[in-house]
């Protein structure tokens, strides 16, 4: 397995793990990568910066491993509790909206219309679909923690 840092043509930046390089770049030939901030499937390799350790780095990072700070201690607990939370939280309001699939700018567009009773929904839409609800002034977000779709559940 091999972690590589990406970026969206919107400069957000994620990392993604992929078997190999190779893996990559098929899967990006084929717009199978996506922004989890934005959708976007314009993804390339970002800069890395590669952990190379020398001899006067090993007897520092032997240290601090062995006196970790607090700091070190409390950030990855943090995270967890943090995504933990944002987790519950979508899992809980899911159940309370719609699942309208690949409909999903349509739908929000004929609710903000007037064309459609107001209703919580999700599903799915593209990043130009995204990006035209946004310029119109439709409210929609990015669900924060992905879902499997209904039908493509076990």
């Amino acid at each position: 397995m091999i972690v590589f840092d990406l970026c969206c043509a919107a400069d957000h930046r994620f990392e993604a793990w992929f078997a190999s390089s190779e893996s990559f770049a098929h899967q990006q030939s084929r717009a199978l990568i996506n922004c989890p901030v934005c959708g976007d499937a314009d993804v390339k390799k970002a800069v890395m910066a590669p952990r190379v350790g020398t001899k006067t780095n090993r007897q520092t990072m032997a240290q601090s491993a062995a006196e970790p700070s607090s700091s070190d201690e409390l950030a990855p607990e943090l995270v967890r509790k943090l995504l933990g939370d944002i987790a519950a939280k979508q899992a809980e309001m899911l159940p309370q909206s719609r699942w309208v699939g690949r409909d999903f700018a349509d739908a929000a567009r004929a609710m903000h219309e007037g064309r459609a009773a107001e209703d919580l929904i999700h599903g799915q839409a593209s990043p130009e679909e995204a990006a035209a609800l946004r310029d119109d002034g439709i409210a929609a977000m990015p669900l924060l923690v992905p879902i499997v779709p209904p039908e493509a559940a076990n």
